[in-house]
């Protein structure tokens, strides 16, 4: 008798737990929203909240939706291609200007040597009678190459000044109005489905302000969208002609300056640089490297 009692003690004491968290779930069922259109935020008068506030959740949402792979995007298959080739050849350029960087401070630092070894060949050319000729030679070898040296130092810092203007500047303001187009797609995209929601929900005397007042929204975003996206494919146009004509010229110099220079073709490497108007340092004066200008 004992045991029968506490059992139906134990039992009737969990019945109130049971039906209390059954309330619980069926409260919890009919407050969460039915669809996510019911997240769209509104006025006090019913009308879609575009305030900057809600904007950046929207925005928000639509960013995660889209990470989640649940959000569709608006792409422009041909305008992102050439977009990430830029970026791409932005990487590139930014490797050669590296490596460029790198040879002009070695080269700064061989005509140092070649100038200090030439005056060392020079003075025992006068204080060796009896190899006064060989340490003469030699001496002005040096001093040739130095020379030389100095000419192809100074094609090399123009070469590498325009490819940074080009990489750092031009191809730069087009990539921060790409940032411009991917933010205001991402708005876009973000109306867009707001208006999409609202339009796959009822359509009442509640519902129909709230989709006229989302379609007003989402055509002004769009203007947006369709105008950024004009700026942007109209300035990568430009930038390839742009990037053609000063990589063509620059490609050229570095070419027939290199080739000069190790032909010992002192007059075609001094020609290359009238061709296009490079001023060598005045003579007597040491030239920094291209990391001492910086």
């Amino acid at each position: 008798m004992s045991d029968s009692s506490n059992d139906s003690t134990t039992l009737g004491a969990s019945n109130p737990v049971t039906e209390e968290q059954d309330s619980e779930e069926s409260t919890m069922a009919q407050e969460s929203p039915k669809n996510s259109a019911a997240e769209i935020p509104v006025t006090s008068n019913g009308e879609v909240d575009d305030s900057h506030e809600h904007g950046f959740s929207r925005c928000t949402r639509q960013i995660i939706s889209e990470k989640l792979g649940r959000g569709s995007r608006t792409v422009d298959l041909e305008l992102e291609a050439q977009i990430d080739i830029l970026r791409e050849n932005k990487r590139k350029y930014e490797n050669i200007l590296k490596l460029a960087q790198t040879l002009s401070s070695q080269l700064f630092q061989m005509i140092q040597t070649q100038r200090q070894l030439g005056d060392a060949f020079a003075d025992l050319s006068l204080k060796s009678l009896e190899l006064h000729e060989e340490f003469g030679y030699n001496a002005d070898t040096q001093k040739l190459l130095a020379k030389n040296g100095e000419t192809l130092l100074g094609a090399i810092n123009f070469f590498i000044a325009s490819v940074n203007t080009l990489v750092s500047k031009t191809i730069e303001d087009t990539l921060m109005t790409v940032k411009q187009y991917e933010s205001v797609r991402i708005e876009y995209d973000a109306y867009r489905t707001d208006l999409e929601e609202l339009n796959l929900g009822p359509r009442d005397a509640n519902t129909l302000p709230k989709i006229e007042q989302s379609q007003h929204l989402f055509q002004a975003h769009k203007e947006k969208y369709d105008k950024i996206r004009n700026d942007v494919s109209i300035k990568l146009k430009f930038l390839e002609e742009n990037k053609v004509k000063v990589l063509h010229n620059q490609l050229v110099l570095f070419h027939n300056a290199i080739t000069a220079y190790f032909a010992g073709n002192q007059k075609q490497l001094e020609q290359t640089l009238r061709q296009f108007h490079i001023k060598l340092k005045t003579p007597g004066v040491d030239a920094p490297s291209w990391l001492e200008e910086q």
